[in-house]
């Protein structure tokens, strides 16, 4: 199963602290909008996505169709492949898409220790 980019999303509570914290780590300003209350960070492959206000608790991330660089990837498994062997192989879905659309589309699951996973395509 090929499910792209990974990245950890954090639950933050406040963005320019954590901002410049990983900055310190070396990361970069890589997307994202303060004014949106959301940056995603880049050092080197390593990709940290900082959330204020959005989501509780940090969460998984693949995106689907993507490396890590936002750049689509020539093959790619389409989210509702990826939600189809999910179901197929017993994995409760926490959210999922439509099977029968195209483009973007997201599944979240969470692993056994309630760990939030999401798998979120947006191509």
């Amino acid at each position: 199963m090929k499910l792209g980019a990974f990245s950890v999303s954090l639950a933050v509570k406040d963005l320019k602290a954590s901002k410049e914290f990983y900055a310190k780590l070396g990361f970069k300003v890589f997307a994202g909008s303060a004014e949106q209350n959301y940056l995603i960070l880049k050092n080197g492959n390593a990709l940290i996505g900082l959330f204020q206000g959005m989501f509780e608790n940090n969460i998984l991330t693949f995106n689907p169709g993507w490396d890590e660089n936002a750049q689509k990837m020539e093959a790619y498994d389409d989210i509702r492949d990826i939600q189809k062997s999910l179901k197929a192989d017993g994995v409760p879905l926490l959210s999922e898409t439509d099977e029968n659309g195209t483009g973007p589309g997201s599944v979240m699951i969470s692993d056994p220790d309630g760990n939030v996973i999401l798998l979120d395509q947006h191509i």
